[in-house]
């Protein structure tokens, strides 16, 4: 009869331990590996809890211990020292894995979603921040880590990872509206640029002026780009910065009608849009800075 080792093995932030009796090492990977939800495909890496050192040979598991505490490491995860906080405050190393230079190669590191899990804790608004790489690592981060990383209840912790995935979504929309624009300003270039190759000698640079390495209409002060944007087909007022649409809404009406050379109804209508465009850009910086009090607040409080 095979004779069976008893062990514990935990994963690498050691917020899950199990006992095991196994005959062998390659038996210990399996189960932990069934245990830990990793794939039977992936490779696991077998590490002693206590200082990282790499169990990969048989005879070297066999004269170990009884009840030994491995750690099994899958793809990219590293072993770090676990925190020790005295005052009845350990809980914090489940947040916090250091590394320590004399014992750890400096390039080890713990998974990167628990920093980025400790700028939330500190300030949800600080994803406005973080950038798209960032953000991925969050929504691919393990749900029920992240949860206790963070405090959160593994409900809320889902309903922030869809939110992040959100985030990323509209990213992606932004990005692809801009190319559209780019191209679409390049086309507009490149059509000015035939019209003024076929335009009258003595005409040319007629009504604009250079300000700062910008070129702008004089009759109108817009920049020409602006105006280019205006005159579009497809919802210009999504393509405004917000200065320029403080300029349009300030213009007014009769103004925007001379500079357009467009009728009342159509002008009235492009006002109406910049300035709902204007009011919603408006609420959302409020709404950023409100979650920012509000966050800064509760965590005054839970200090105090």
């Amino acid at each position: 009869m095979t004779v069976r080792k008893p062990c514990k093995v935990c994963n690498f932030t050691r917020q899950k331990s199990y006992g095991l009796a196994v005959p062998s090492l390659a038996d210990l990977k399996m189960k932990g590996s069934e245990f830990f939800g990793f794939s039977p495909s992936q490779p696991v890496t077998v590490v002693l809890e206590n200082d990282g050192t790499i169990v990969d040979d048989q005879a070297y598991f066999l004269c170990l211990p009884l009840n030994t505490k491995f750690m099994l490491l899958h793809e990219k995860e590293t072993w770090s020292p676990v925190r020790r906080v005295d005052g009845g405050t350990a809980w914090l190393a489940r947040d916090s894995l250091v590394l320590e230079a004399d014992t750890v190669d400096s390039s080890s590191a713990a998974a990167p979603w628990l920093n980025l899990a400790q700028q939330l804790k500190q300030d949800l608004t600080s994803i406005i921040l973080m950038s798209d790489a960032d953000l991925q690592t969050l929504v691919d981060a393990p749900c029920l880590e992240l949860a206790s990383a963070l405090g959160f209840q593994k409900k809320r912790a889902e309903d922030l990872q869809e939110t992040l995935q959100r985030v990323l979504d509209r990213r992606e929309e932004e990005r692809q509206s801009k190319e559209l624009l780019q191209l679409y300003l390049k086309a507009a270039e490149k059509d000015d640029a035939q019209q003024e190759d076929t335009s009258p000698p003595g005409k040319e640079g007629a009504g604009k002026e250079e300000v700062d390495g910008v070129e702008v209409d004089s009759a109108s002060g817009f920049m020409s780009r602006t105006l280019m944007v205006l005159k579009g087909k497809t919802s210009p007022e999504t393509r405004l910065s917000t200065e320029d649409l403080q300029l349009v809404v300030t213009r007014g009406v009769e103004a925007m009608e001379r500079v357009l050379g467009w009728d009342r109804m159509r002008t009235s209508a492009l006002l109406k849009a910049c300035e709902a465009e204007l009011t919603g850009r408006l609420q959302q910086v409020q709404a950023v800075q409100s979650i920012r009090s509000n966050t800064q607040l509760d965590s005054s409080r839970q200090s105090s």
